[in-house]
């Protein structure tokens, strides 16, 4: 079995599908074991059986549509006219409006394409360092994925309710799970930025009560969105899927028909755009459901946890050789294929050690987060040098106090796991 393990692992590193892979491990495990190798397609059709996971290409689909019509501006503007006051304010707003735009398209490379178009150049005629501008967005382009309605954070929950835990987490409370770690990063890289950016005057602007109004009424129509739908997912008013259906909805009726930013007829363009990215997602998804059904039969996470155990008998020594472990990994491997290959393998041995669930799924997207920007081949760091065409080796170095920042709070998010817990408890 080992030696299929590694010709599997070897074709996906020569670049064959990893669904095809995954698929290919899951049939042959199930013929091993003595069952039909056709029960994969049972695993997959569980698919259909689940709710909430049509709020993946919903939400989807919204953060596609906002991206392209002109909310990005307008979100920027606002946040400006808020915090643009204070010197250094403009690096504030950039990592506020980044988090909260990758927070509803779920993709960090639609942030830094859509929002960097604007951000960019407008720290530049600010006054703000070249080499900042570049970390900043680059870093900020995947900020928003520990904040509902992110795309990773369901994405997780629904694998970790396939994969057999005692410990049940819901949709809901992984949003909750991830709001004052996904603060606490923002501020801390906020801190940073006002305090690297205390003598550029050059970008200060005065607080005007007039901007403030004209920014509100401009963003009259996007501002009540995330109070609509994550207080109703909050409250227990709306079901994940429900506030899906209300933020798609509402979208389309406020971009096509009120504010007439995008064409009606260039509708299905977006939503195909969309759903290659959906529809990569699920077909994932679906065979990585038989190769965690596989995975179980054959007690593969109970053989995993007693290896670990084994030379492993702290819990914080585990908890950093995790995060080491995961920080490679985000680096190698795009978020949505490490969620559904290593979080069933990763769920039963974190819960030995007394790591609740939503706390592990925490700790996971954070460190796929810093995964974007870890060179040699972070994923945002190519996406931020073909958009500002600059060299790769520039955005390494200009990314780096970020990432150090990033990690610091990755510590705090482990080791103090009220932050995590303490709206869900």
């Amino acid at each position: 079995m080992i030696v299929f393990g590694v010709i599997f692992a070897l074709l996906a590193l020569l670049g064959a599908p990893l669904f095809a892979v995954i698929a290919a491990g899951a049939m042959l495990s199930f013929h091993l074991a003595g069952i039909d190798p056709t029960v994969l397609a049972i695993e997959v059709f569980r698919l259909a059986e689940m709710p909430v996971l049509l709020a993946i290409p919903l939400f989807t689909f919204a953060g596609y549509l906002v991206s392209e019509s002109g909310a990005p501006g307008r979100l920027v503007r606002l946040s400006q006219a808020l915090l643009g006051w204070m010197p250094g304010g403009l690096a504030v707003v950039s990592l506020a409006s980044c988090a909260f735009f990758t927070a509803f398209t779920g993709a960090s490379g639609v942030t830094i394409i859509a929002l960097g178009a604007v951000l960019y150049p407008a720290l530049t005629e600010a006054g703000y360092d070249d080499k900042f501008n570049l970390g900043l967005i680059t870093t900020s382009g995947s900020l928003g994925l520990l904040f509902a309605p992110s795309l990773p954070l369901i994405l997780y929950g629904i694998v970790a309710q396939q994969s057999g835990t005692e410990e049940m987490v819901s949709i809901d409370a992984l949003f909750r799970a991830g709001i004052l770690p996904g603060i606490l990063m923002l501020v801390l890289l906020s801190m940073w930025s006002l305090w690297v950016n205390r003598h550029n005057r050059s970008s200060f602007k005065s607080f005007s009560w007039a901007k403030v109004r004209a920014a509100v009424r401009e963003s009259f129509w996007e501002i009540p969105l995330p109070i609509v739908v994550l207080g109703g997912i909050y409250s227990g008013f709306f079901a994940v899927s429900e506030a899906a259906a209300v933020t798609a909805l509402y979208v389309i009726i406020v971009e096509i028909f009120i504010l007439r930013e995008v064409k009606l007829k260039e509708l299905p363009a977006i939503m195909r755009k969309s759903m290659l990215l959906v529809g990569g997602v699920l077909i994932i998804l679906g065979v990585s459901m038989a190769s965690t059904t596989a995975m179980i039969d054959a007690g593969v996470p109970e053989r995993l946890f007693e290896f670990v155990r084994a030379h492993i008998d702290s819990r914080l020594t585990f908890l950093i050789l995790l995060n080491c472990f995961l920080l490679g990994l985000g680096a190698i491997l795009d978020i949505f294929s490490a969620l559904v290959l290593i979080v069933p393998l990763i769920l039963p041995v974190a819960a030995g050690y007394g790591v609740h669930p939503a706390h592990l799924g925490i700790i996971f997207l954070a460190n796929m987060q810093i995964g974007y920007i870890t060179p040699p081949i972070g994923m945002n760091l190519f996406i931020a040098s073909y958009r500002f065409e600059k060299p790769v080796l520039t955005l390494y170095r200009s990314t780096l106090p970020f990432f150090f920042i990033l990690a610091f709070s990755v510590v705090i998010i482990t080791y103090w796991p009220w932050l995590s817990l303490w709206l869900i408890r």
